[in-house]
């Protein structure tokens, strides 16, 4: 039952519990044959499973936690002062096979740290990374790691987020050859940091590879790579500024809507559009960052999901699950081990 049981945590969002039930309430109807535990503190959580018919639901299991991990505890701390946390206890099931995935909306570096911590990388690999899809101009997804599990990295490293980045792409993307590029400063040769220039190098020598070279900010969504690389630093930054972007360019064209008759004109005309494009963008549908390199799934929530948007982190759970790619990548990784002997 394992390969087919998810496991919540329902104490780590900013907007309570009610946001996972809900979401729960839709994942029950969408896969049937799949499990869920949903861990947290049960004073909360039985009243919300109730109201929702859930209370005995066959499959539907609550597991209690005494402690929540907050958004402003220190990785460290949580980890030591906090072992009965509902994030502690939801990697633990995946830990000891009892889950195959674990979906959470809480403290992203509390999650990496005890994840890192209760299920340990895979065979060969040196760090795990946090990676997300991201839109593309086709109406495809692109993958892009790192976001922030990994601020300083070396080109062993990042040459293994690509690894890891491809073999995602394959098996949940499903791109037979998916395209692998590095974001850098430019696109020539001659751009970029030593790093970056090592793991540009790496790359190319990769037979398992399908590496198309550099590509720059501005092609993030361009739908010139399937893989896009970066350190965690670069990353987080790079998805957070097209994120604030796109909010600062609707808020300024709902406050033209009461402009000069002609300008609100021209806005009413295209707003709707952007507005499409947003969604697009929005969390809503690309919510779910996959920690992967770890032997089990991982997905992080945004902490201010809400239904709908935990609802996709829980989608992504179980294509993971049904790809099984932890294996996938701990085959990918150790046969790209034996080719650079």
């Amino acid at each position: 039952m394992a390969a087919l049981t998810l496991v919540l945590d329902a104490m780590g969002g900013d907007n309570g519990p009610s946001v996972v039930i809900d979401a729960l309430v839709d994942a029950l109807s969408a896969f049937p044959n799949y499990h869920f535990i949903v861990v947290g503190d049960e004073a909360e959580l039985e009243p919300l499973l109730a109201a929702n018919k859930l209370a005995d639901h066959p499959r539907v299991i609550l597991k209690h936690a005494s402690q929540t991990v907050a958004m402003t505890d220190k990785p460290g701390y949580s980890l030591r002062a906090k072992p009965d946390s509902s994030m502690r206890i939801a990697l633990d099931l995946v830990a000891n096979g009892e889950a195959a995935a674990c979906v959470s909306s809480g403290n992203t570096g509390a999650l990496m740290t005890k994840a890192y911590f209760a299920l340990k990388t895979l065979p060969g690999v040196l760090r795990p990374a946090l990676m997300s899809a991201i839109p593309q101009a086709s109406g495809g997804s692109a993958f892009l790691l790192d976001l922030g599990a990994n601020p300083v990295c070396d080109s062993d490293t990042l040459f293994q987020f690509g690894v890891m980045g491809s073999v995602a792409a394959r098996e949940v993307l499903n791109i037979d050859k998916p395209r692998v590029a590095l974001l850098n400063m430019g696109a020539e040769d001659i751009k970029g940091n030593d790093v970056v220039k090592a793991t540009a190098q790496l790359l190319q020598q990769s037979k398992s590879l399908n590496y198309i070279g550099f590509i720059e900010g501005d092609d993030l969504f361009a739908d010139k790579a399937d893989v896009i690389v970066c350190d965690g630093f670069v990353g987080n930054i790079a998805l957070k500024s097209c994120e604030g972007l796109a909010e600062l360019l609707l808020t300024n064209i709902r406050a033209n809507i009461h402009a000069h008759w002609l300008t609100r004109w021209f806005v009413k005309l295209f707003y709707s559009r952007l507005q499409r494009s947003w969604d697009w963008l929005k969390p809503d549908h690309y919510n779910g960052a996959s920690l992967i390199g770890l032997r089990g799934v991982v997905i992080k929530s945004h902490g201010d999901a809400n239904a709908k948007a935990f609802y996709s982190a829980i989608e992504q759970a179980v294509s993971e699950t049904q790809h099984d790619l932890p294996t996938r990548i701990r085959d990918q990784v150790e046969n790209v081990l034996l080719e650079q002997e």
